[in-house]
């Protein structure tokens, strides 16, 4: 499995595909929390505050997650070396994690420079150090869940075909609709007490409560229950080539 890994984390960083999710991520993000006037801007808003980096970065998200996960089992059924895969000594549940984690490795990456946003939004503060430290290491957290539960409908997607365009127009929808579908349905008020309900199956639900920097489990055992669900689905999918 940790041979696998290491072949997918090179297969990124030995290819554009890697660079340009971390360049595309971190250009526009620092564009919208530096230079563009607007709410998310830190020195427009005049608060030492980080919220405008979580705010775009889940947007940025629901589109760079799918491009870097829908060549996953996509571009291994279009060569034709799935089944060269499958044959190696591994699980299907270790083929999964691997590139799970890969992609999820490439994203902390894409994340860790933007720890000197914290530095700069900490020293611009009036007095220096005037920022919610709870909040800002509550809403990487987040943000780490988000970005693994994208991953996880992504490498889904990727499963289901074997052109990588198609799975990433089957991904980036999905995610869209996990994060923000059942905050659609919940605005339907006719719905009563069973629209709360739905509005907690949501994505952005939790997202918002963990960003308050309350590590709550229950949002926790959410996002490490959407992501099992949508890797088990994989296997699935990885499984009917036996029946």
């Amino acid at each position: 499995m940790y041979s696998l890994y290491r072949k997918e984390i090179k297969s990124y960083l030995s290819s554009l595909i890697g660079y340009i999710f971390i360049g595309v991520f971190l250009i526009i993000a620092g564009l919208f929390i530096w230079v563009f006037p607007n709410i998310n801007n830190v020195l427009y808003s005049n608060v030492a505050s980080l919220q405008g980096l979580f705010n775009t970065s889940k947007f940025l998200f629901l589109f760079l997650v799918p491009a870097i996960t829908m060549r996953t089992f996509a571009e291994e059924k279009h060569r034709g070396t799935l089944e060269l895969l499958l044959t190696k000594p591994l699980t299907d549940t270790q083929i999964i994690a691997a590139k799970f984690l890969a992609s999820l490795t490439l994203l902390i990456i894409a994340l860790l420079p933007t720890l000197l946003y914290v530095i700069s939004v900490y020293n611009l503060g009036s007095p220096p150090g005037n920022i919610d430290l709870g909040s800002t290491w509550g809403s990487y957290l987040g943000l780490i869940f988000l970005g693994a539960t994208f991953i996880s409908i992504g490498i889904f997607a990727s499963s289901t075909t074997s052109n990588q365009i198609v799975a990433f127009v089957l991904a980036a929808p999905l995610c869209f609709i996990m994060y923000f579908g059942f905050e659609f349905i919940y605005s339907f008020e006719i719905l009563g007490s069973m629209g709360y309900f739905i509005k907690k199956l949501g994505i952005d639900y939790h997202y918002l409560s963990i960003s308050r920097g309350v590590i709550d489990t229950r949002d926790i055992l959410y996002f490490l229950s959407v992501i099992i669900l949508f890797l088990l689905a994989t296997r699935i999918i990885l499984l009917s080539r036996k029946w």
